[in-house]
């Protein structure tokens, strides 16, 4: 037995038989049809009452009446009742427009000013349809109506029907319905749909990614994702310790995916290379909304490390713990601010100039909008530029930087790792100058021509080098010849923005983890260090280490001679010295023969040669970028929302700590569907100053009209215990305020 509801129709089935159907609002019909199944033993009078919450008193009475009389007991008139004369054709049009919005029969007798009972007689005569009650829409009550329907399909499967044909291929996605709801836990987050939709979450996800069949809809499962990433819900297996049917009725759904339903989902959305096309889409959109930012771009690498025991990958070093552990390596493209572009993914990392050259840089040069044209870069070879990149001192390479501007224009700007002596004091000049993020700062800073590099790849570039209060001198490089003395300073030292994403990306949006446990294969042209090099290496650093330590010993003896001391001494001393003499005479030829195997070793080979005993495979990415291009879009919402609550009194980060209590806070669902309204009533905080920005936030957010994804209801945002009546476009008149 199920019962499938749309807006305008409830549908019952038995099996897959269709038996009946009645409008939603039809009391008689429910009870006729509700009846007919308890009465031919389809199912009992609880299992009604259950699912439709309503009394039992009614059920019962109904089920006596169609056993005593048929189905004419509830349309047959009592004998001897005179037609109405107080409720007559208006008022009764009156009356049900009221009863239409769930009134009480007393509040509609009230409001008429006629008596209960004449409104009562009324409904039982079927002048008036009085539609079903609405079930109870507090947590307690949701929570118990959830854990009854584990007996059926599972916890919160409420939609019997819809599943049922969703499961038989009848239904492609169930429909995006809202209930009645209060006290709904992370309704506060529902705030942060116009930022995500504004950032691209459901932006050509339609056509880039692979669709879904079955119950959930890749709408569905996209707002789920993001919403998640910004309650701070790190990753899908968390997902288990939420309510399920609580976080549904963000969605408009029962209940959102079971975790291993989820992790299907994701993996038939991302599968074929689809994420992969939808974050390159992203990237291009993002770029081409602010060309301003796209002309310095910054460039830096993240290690994922790897715990788990499938694969072996490469160990690299990562910074932030120094050690060297297995991992993979994100090369990610930031701008002035830290908003992401996109990230490139290595297993086999070659490192940052190889990655630049073979994967970021022909990318940028195809996407990056507003680039010159042939002819201006022609008429100013001197210092028009494409745009400018901006790396660490893992990206030095006099090489490097002269192959970009001679062959793509394209200027570089890092520090130097080789600067010559120190400068003069009375070379720096005080410079006030502003930071991307509006920020006023000044230095002492002062510039001279030098010559980086040396032979064939020396190459004349800007010096600029900034005195610190301590004296110490900070060098940078760059080939941007273009910029001003103030603008090379800003633009290297706004790297910090970078890896203040990052570290925040780490600890708020789980960017740590590989969330996949499948592997891939690595193509046989990839081109991986050689075992045996690397053992030769290792053997002659090993080798060359004790050869300084002897001869470093050896120094020691010859500076303090015995010559003094009895002959016992002096020959200890001599046999001493002969001994070291031979360990350094041994050491050199380990030295010299391992030098002269490594010059006959390969350093890289192809995959297809690496001996089987040192292969590894290549960590699954399909679903990993998806949830990165989901995390970065969460980010950029958030971000996107911080100036909405910056204040003389609130700064940036005080901003992101309230956006962040807000994501997790309670609100109430209060859908309209007659005025199209979606109503998301947001729980007060524990400050009422804290309530008055919250209150211009809501404000900015009603301007913006947004329409909840797959439906047609408009997203009004206010505070909880605003008693004020809506104006005519559905915002509260305290919101206007």
């Amino acid at each position: 037995m199920s019962v499938h509801r749309d807006p305008d129709r409830w549908t019952y089935f038995v099996g897959q038989q269709p038996i009946g159907w009645h409008a939603p609002g039809d009391w008689r019909m429910f009870q006729v049809l509700t009846s007919q199944l308890i009465d031919s033993a389809a199912c009992t009078q609880a299992e009604v009452i259950r699912a439709f919450g309503v009394p039992k008193a009614s059920v019962a009475r109904a089920v006596r009446r169609y056993r005593e009389g048929g189905v004419a007991a509830f349309f047959g008139r009592r004998r001897g009742r005179r037609g109405g004369t107080v409720l007559t054709a208006d008022v009764l049009e009156e009356a049900q427009r009221l009863l239409d919005q769930e009134l009480g029969r007393a509040e509609v007798a009230e409001e008429l000013g006629v008596s209960a009972d004449t409104l009562r007689k009324a409904v039982a005569d079927g002048r008036l349809r009085q539609p079903c009650a609405r079930p109870p829409a507090d947590k307690s009550t949701r929570s118990v109506q959830d854990a009854l329907a584990a007996e059926a399909l599972g916890t919160a499967c409420t939609r019997v029907g819809e599943r049922v044909m969703a499961a038989m291929g009848g239904l492609s996605g169930a429909p995006t319905r809202f209930e009645y709801c209060l006290d709904v836990p992370y309704g506060g987050v529902l705030s942060a749909l116009p930022a995500l939709l504004a950032n691209g979450l459901l932006s050509g996800a339609e056509g880039l990614l692979n669709p879904l069949r079955g119950y959930y809809t890749a709408t569905q499962v996209l707002v789920l994702m993001g919403s998640s990433a910004l309650c701070r819900i790190r990753s899908v297996e968390e997902l288990r310790g939420e309510a399920p049917g609580e976080f549904g009725r963000l969605l408009g759904l029962d209940r959102i995916p079971e975790v291993r339903c989820l992790r299907r989902k994701l993996t038939e959305l991302a599968a074929d290379e689809a994420a992969a096309r939808w974050a390159a889409d992203l990237s291009r959109q993002w770029m081409e909304a602010d060309p301003g930012r796209v002309g310095t771009l910054y460039v830096d690498g993240h290690v994922r490390v790897y715990h788990g025991s499938q694969t072996a990958p490469p160990r690299r070093y990562v910074s932030r713990q120094r050690l060297c552990l297995r991992g993979v390596t994100d090369y990610w493209v930031n701008d002035a601010l830290g908003l992401p572009f996109f990230a490139v993914e290595k297993t086999v990392d070659s490192g940052l100039l190889e990655t630049l050259r073979s994967d970021i840089v022909p990318r940028l040069l195809r996407d990056v909008p507003g680039q010159p044209s042939a002819e201006p870069l022609e008429k100013d070879r001197r210092q028009l530029c494409r745009f400018v990149l901006v790396f660490d001192r893992e990206g030095y390479s006099p090489a490097f930087f002269r192959e970009m501007w001679q062959q793509h224009r394209i200027a570089c700007i890092t520090y130097h790792k080789h600067p010559r002596g120190e400068w003069q004091a009375d070379e720096f000049r005080t410079h006030p100058f502003s930071m991307p993020d509006g920020e006023t700062v000044t230095m002492e800073l002062a510039e001279r021509g030098s010559l980086v590099g040396s032979g064939q790849d020396a190459m004349w570039m800007r010096e600029v080098r900034k005195l610190t209060d301590s004296g110490h001198q900070v060098s940078l490089i760059s080939t941007a010849f273009g910029l001003p003395l103030t603008e090379l300073a800003a633009r290297l030292f706004t790297r910090w923005c970078q890896e203040n994403y990052l570290r925040y990306m780490s600890q708020h949006f789980a960017l740590d983890l590989l969330g996949e446990y499948g592997l891939a294969p690595i193509p046989d042209t990839e081109r991986v260090i050689n075992p045996a090099w690397r053992d030769l290496a290792k053997r002659r650093n090993a080798a060359n280490a004790r050869l300084t330590h002897r001869r470093a010993k050896f120094a020691a003896l010859a500076l303090h001679p015995e010559s003094h001391a009895d002959s016992e001494r002096i020959e200890a001393w001599q046999r001493r010295k002969a001994g070291l003499l031979e360990e350094i005479e041994s050491f050199e030829n380990q030295v010299r023969e391992l030098g002269e195997a490594l010059r006959a070793t390969d350093h890289y080979i192809r995959w297809d040669q690496l001996p089987e005993e040192h292969r590894f495979q290549r960590l699954a990415p399909t679903r990993r970028q998806l949830l990165d291009a989901i995390r970065m879009i969460a980010y950029r919402a958030e971000t996107a929302m911080v100036p909405l609550l910056l204040d003389p009194h609130t700064d940036q980060p005080a901003a992101r700590a309230l956006l962040q209590d807000l994501f997790c806070s309670s609100a109430d669902i209060l859908p309209e569907p007659d005025r199209r309204i979606l109503r998301v009533r947001v729980h007060r905080s524990s400050r009422p100053a804290t309530d008055r920005r919250l209150q211009r936030l809501l404000d900015q957010l009603n301007e913006t009209e947004t329409l909840y994804p797959a439906t047609d209801l408009r997203l009004v945002y206010e505070l909880a215990g605003d008693p004020a009546p809506e104006t005519e476009n559905g915002i509260s008149s305290a919101s206007a305020r």
